[in-house]
């Protein structure tokens, strides 16, 4: 790597992580304080919450990541074009690969980052802080709800414990209002959380469910088991796994045993091919960048800002992106379109950049911001001088 492509590489990964710190710090603080009832509700303490934090990255990263690559690259392009040194590096006759191979290297090295965090940090992450949320139900019911009084453990889950002798509940009583479809209500003369926190097993009850049309049905039960770790009601012991939660190998060869997997395979599905194709949007944004930024240009020509220019197209991408992922649920005729995004966006990108061609945008559009930028700047001063005889 010569010299001048060190020099690109080091300003754009510097910039890169100015760009994606802040962006990630502000997403990051919102997705905390969302679940800071976790410690006002359920008495954890602060190490658990901050823990619990931590394992929101993971998450967030892949997410933040190749908008904060398209910021860095077009800013770093954007002022070496206003230092005039794309015009220097153009006029010396030097190839234009010096500035799209560092920019490419970076790119492709986002992208395997992306790839391993979705792959193998994210969902163990997202395993970990389930299981920790569950054991703090389970803590929630255990010790903290006082007896007989309600408490709210969920939106439209609600809970009254008669009395309580160690991790043994009795006189338990769960109201499940989280469906709108029926409304369920369990009673039990005793209840146990086992100790893993994962499920409350209720003894010796009936559980009342209600459909949106009135009719009620009563099942009485020796034993019910209601899963903590989803929060969801479940007739056996046996965990669950949510689609977000599984392995990529799981996801490329699923065990249709798996109750989870029964009930939505299309959303299996829609996580293994988001798997497959959101690592690639980094590589893909930087060659976008590079088509946008990449070339010396007068700052007398009309055009969009670079940034805002590549930004708008990478939240389009984005877009189309997650709106076709979210079709492979209903339908498999969406999983070619959702591969065709960054392939397509990709090879036309590859295409511009090897025969030089620029985006332009309409006459009409930069007539316009011709007429804007002269409304408001500022009046040249004319000078005076004397004539010369």
């Amino acid at each position: 790597m010569t010299l001048l492509e060190r020099y690109i590489l080091r300003r754009t990964t510097q910039m890169f992580l100015v760009a994606l710190m802040p962006v990630l710090a502000i997403i990051w603080t919102i997705q905390v304080l969302q679940r800071i009832n976790l410690v006002t509700d359920t008495g954890q303490s602060m190490g658990s919450f901050v823990t619990l934090a931590t394992m929101l990255l993971p998450t967030l990263i892949p997410v933040v990541l190749p908008f904060a690559l398209v910021i860095a690259i077009t800013q770093t392009l954007t002022a070496m074009n206003t230092d005039s040194e794309l015009a220097i590096i153009d006029a010396s006759g030097a190839p234009r690969t010096i500035i799209f191979k560092p920019v490419l290297i970076l790119g492709a090295v986002m992208s395997l980052v992306s790839f391993g965090i979705t792959n193998f940090a994210e969902p163990p992450a997202r395993t970990a802080a389930r299981q920790m949320v569950a054991a703090a139900y389970a803590d929630l019911l255990s010790s903290v709800i006082e007896e007989k009084t309600f408490r709210t453990i969920q939106d439209g889950l609600y809970v009254q414990i008669g009395e309580r002798q160690g991790r043994i509940l009795r006189g338990l009583f769960v109201a499940d209002r989280r469906d709108p479809n029926y409304d369920l209500i369990y009673y039990a003369k005793e209840g146990m959380i086992d100790e893993g926190g994962a499920s409350l097993t209720m003894r010796d009850g009936e559980v009342q469910q209600k459909t949106p049309d009135g009719k009620v049905s009563v099942v009485k039960f020796l034993s019910y088991a209601f899963d903590l770790s989803t929060m969801s009601e479940k007739g056996d012991s046996e965990p669950s796994i949510s689609s977000s939660d599984a392995s990529l190998a799981f996801l490329l060869s699923p065990d249709e045993n798996v109750d989870s997997y029964k009930k939505a395979p299309g959303a299996f599905q829609s996580e293994l091919h988001r798997r497959l194709v959101d690592w690639m949007f980094p590589f893909v944004f930087a060659l976008i960048s590079l088509v946008v930024a990449g070339d010396a240009r007068s700052h007398r020509e009309a055009r969009l800002h670079p940034m805002v220019a590549a930004l708008l197209t990478a939240f389009m991408l984005r877009w189309l992106g997650f709106y076709f992922t979210n079709q492979v649920k209903q339908s498999a005729a969406f999983i070619p379109l959702v591969y065709a995004v960054p392939v397509v966006s990709g090879g036309i990108s590859i295409f511009l950049l090897l025969t030089g061609q620029k985006l332009r945008m309409p006459r009409a559009f930069g007539n316009a911001l011709l007429n804007i930028q002269k409304r408001f700047s500022p009046p040249k001063a004319s000078g005076t001088g004397g004539q010369s005889t």
